[in-house]
């Protein structure tokens, strides 16, 4: 084992936490449009121009996850088979909700009948709210230890990983991402919508302000509980939970863009508190802290590391470069006015 903070493991386990920061912070908000569609689209023209805000992007979005899994089973492999193992049923579940809501997207445009694009749309709504609900749920259990054995099995059930704690964790998730799609629809959509994405952004802040503070109070209560109190500086949680609160000021304030900032930064702080409190554990052991799955038993070989390394460093600017040209090219707004005629029964998500 090596000594001190600089090694590929560290390495390989904060480039994991940066993926989850970027699915997170970018999925967020497609999760809190989807999560809005029923309340801020009255008619199907508007929840046309909110599925269309993020229609280019969606499924780049997605692209995090996938290289995030797809980072932890390289680098880590023995967290990878306990984390999905274990999980299995609620990440199933987290997987259909994704599929749904793609096919979603795909398909409501292809039909101009409102009851096809009704139950469209709900897919959209339930393929939103059940992965925003659910990855919160999850990494508090992460965090907070689950059951695991001398061989590193998961010996729980999805219901062990139901308790109050993940409950609140996967509220605070869902609030936040959906303040977050609030927040976005208000740089995104033109006219009336952006005056209703700003007071639904209003009306989430404090409930969500709440929720985040609840959730990383306990979970700091749990550190301390555990004589474990591992390496986050309190600057970090607190100034998630400040950020949160100055939303409602800065959308009164008509600083939309400054708003989107801070829930950007407030996704990411949370996340960062998460892997912070973690390390160098990768999935806490609630049956004994022997038991731990750390960055030292769970890694692959050094050459192997070494390897997707130098993979990482060629060719992550160029992903980067693609995904910011993209956000560029469709940074304008979206208004009932962009919308393209609905002329024959076919159409696509970006521009149904």
């Amino acid at each position: 084992m090596p000594t001190g903070y600089w090694h590929l493991e560290t390495l390989w386990f904060a480039l994991i936490g940066v993926l989850w920061i970027g699915y997170f912070v970018l999925e967020g908000f497609d999760f809190g449009v989807g999560t809005l569609l029923p309340f801020l689209g009255r008619d199907d023209d508007e929840r046309r121009v909110l599925i269309n805000t993020i229609g280019p992007v969606w499924d780049g979005n997605e692209v995090w996850l996938l290289t995030a899994g797809g980072a932890t089973f390289a680098a880590f492999p023995g967290w990878y088979a306990t984390l999905f193992s274990g999980f299995y049923l609620a990440l199933f579940l987290i997987l259909v909700a994704l599929i749904v809501r793609g096919v979603a997207f795909e398909y409501r445009g292809k039909h101009h009948d409102p009851r096809w694009r009704a139950w469209w749309d709900r897919a959209i709504f339930v393929g939103s709210v059940l992965p925003a609900l659910l990855w919160g749920v999850g990494f508090a259990n992460i965090v907070q230890g689950v059951p695991i054995d001398a061989s590193g099995e998961y010996t729980g059930n999805l219901f062990t990983l139901l308790n109050p704690y993940a409950l609140v964790a996967g509220l605070a998730s869902l609030g936040l991402f959906t303040l977050h799609g609030a927040v976005y629809l208000s740089l995104k959509t033109k006219g009336e919508m952006v005056e209703r994405a700003r007071a639904a952004a209003r009306s989430l802040s404090v409930v969500v302000a709440l929720l985040v503070f609840a959730f990383l109070a306990w979970t700091y209560a749990n550190a301390v509980s555990a004589h474990d109190r591992g390496i986050v500086p309190g600057i970090v949680p607190l100034s998630a939970v400040g950020l949160t609160l100055a939303i409602p000021f800065l959308v009164r304030a008509g600083r939309d863009g400054v708003a989107f900032v801070s829930t950007t930064l407030a996704i990411g702080l949370i996340t960062a508190t998460i892997f912070l409190n973690l390390y160098p554990r990768v999935l806490a052991s609630s049956t004994n802290t022997a038991y731990d799955l750390t960055i030292w038993n769970t890694s692959s070989s050094h050459y192997t590391l070494v390897v997707m390394s130098v993979v990482a460093v060629v060719l992550t600017p160029v992903v980067l470069l693609y995904q910011g040209w993209t956000y560029h090219v469709f940074r304008h707004r979206v208004g009932s006015d962009d919308l393209a005629p609905l002329k024959r029964p076919t159409g696509t998500a970006a521009g149904d």
